[in-house]
């Protein structure tokens, strides 16, 4: 029997148990409680409430723009949906940074605000003096490393991380050291597929990969790049499972045509 199909409740000790199991661990994202209730009833066992809102929700170009309390919005949707997944939230960029009482004062204010069960920040040991300050909270953080899109324009790019050796060394002593700081999981992002197998290999926590190889604990995906609502973004890692993009444009010509034809509504649908 799957642990996933025993549990009732997902939590950073269940997700442990299952790396050590070798039981793959499913993420995707959500924002809104309408989508994060169907996510969560179809039995996914990690939802991130990622900053990629800023792009997918808020059409920015890059996830720099949202803030913290839009982040506690969309997250107060999500929580209010969810009955089994574990609840993971993005701190924006600029929440946690160089600074570490504010990184504190970000996560205590989305766990309180929004209910969510744990916290996402980007980098390695850049940000150790952050993850350490939230974790005498008792807030769980979830790491990530390898491409980090809050750093987009120190990186110029979002290309493949740590194909060069000394790039690669210091993502797997970020992950050790994300690993002994006190984090639950990582997510390596856009790394070669060799790399992320060493890593999720010699460290003890999950690793989540998004373009990192299925020699990971676990896979994430954004969810309307997986359900196809969007259409412009294609990168190699992305598989589609639904083309919804093309079926609800569909949909709304459809409804224009029966509006201006006055076919809709007809006699029984109306009172």
């Amino acid at each position: 029997m799957s642990i996933h199909k025993e549990i009732k409740k997902v939590t950073t000790h269940v997700l442990l148990e299952m790396k050590h199991k070798g039981e793959k661990i499913s993420m995707l994202t959500a924002y809104d409680y309408t989508m994060a209730k169907i996510v969560d009833d179809a039995g996914i066992d990690i939802i991130l409430v990622g900053d990629s809102a800023s792009n997918v929700m808020a059409g920015h170009e890059t996830t720099l723009p949202i803030t913290l309390d839009q982040m506690i919005y969309h997250a107060s949707s999500v929580v209010r949906a969810v009955k089994r997944a574990l609840i993971v939230v993005d701190l924006p960029f600029g929440s946690y940074q160089g600074n570490s009482k504010e990184a504190l004062n970000s996560a205590i204010k989305i766990m309180k605000e929004s209910g969510a069960h744990a916290v996402k920040l980007e980098g390695g040991k850049e940000v150790k003096e952050s993850i350490e300050r939230i974790l005498t909270a008792g807030i769980p953080v979830m790491g990530h490393l390898g491409l980090t899109p809050q750093s987009i324009y120190k990186f110029g790019t979002y290309n493949v991380r740590a194909k060069e050796e000394e790039e690669a060394q210091r993502l797997i002593e970020d992950a050790r050291l994300l690993e002994k700081t006190g984090c639950f999981a990582l997510v390596l992002e856009k790394i070669p597929a060799k790399l992320a197998e060493q890593v999720a290999k010699e460290i003890s926590i999950p690793v989540i990969g998004i373009g990192a190889g299925g020699g990971v604990d676990g896979q994430v995906l954004v969810f309307h790049d997986m359900v196809g609502l969007t259409h412009e973004f294609n990168p190699r890692f992305l598989r589609r499972y639904l083309n919804l993009y093309d079926d609800i444009k569909g949909a709304v010509g459809e409804y224009i045509k029966d509006v201006k034809s006055k076919d809709f509504p007809n006699s029984s649908e109306q009172y």
